[in-house]
């Protein structure tokens, strides 16, 4: 029973957040979003119990992508 409220809730914020990376405005701002729409699917791996598969989504997912994206706005944004 716990487990469907959480994973409920958690799916709830996931499509939250990616409505919230399609709409806005900045791309600063899509780039962070989906960073947390990251952090928020390995919390959801966590909950339904694939430990090793919410580790790799929290490293390769949330840290290096958000980063790599976070490097080329940078290298590709006009002074």
């Amino acid at each position: 029973m716990m487990l469907n409220v959480s994973v409920a809730i958690l799916c709830t914020f996931l499509i939250l957040v990616a409505v919230y990376a399609v709409v806005a405005r900045s791309m600063l701002a899509a780039i962070i979003s989906m960073g947390v729409f990251s952090i928020l699917v390995t919390a959801l791996f966590v909950v339904l119990r694939a430990p090793d598969v919410a580790m790799t989504e929290a490293v390769i997912g949330a840290g290096l992508i958000t980063a790599f994206f976070i490097i080329a706005l940078d290298k590709t944004s006009e002074p």
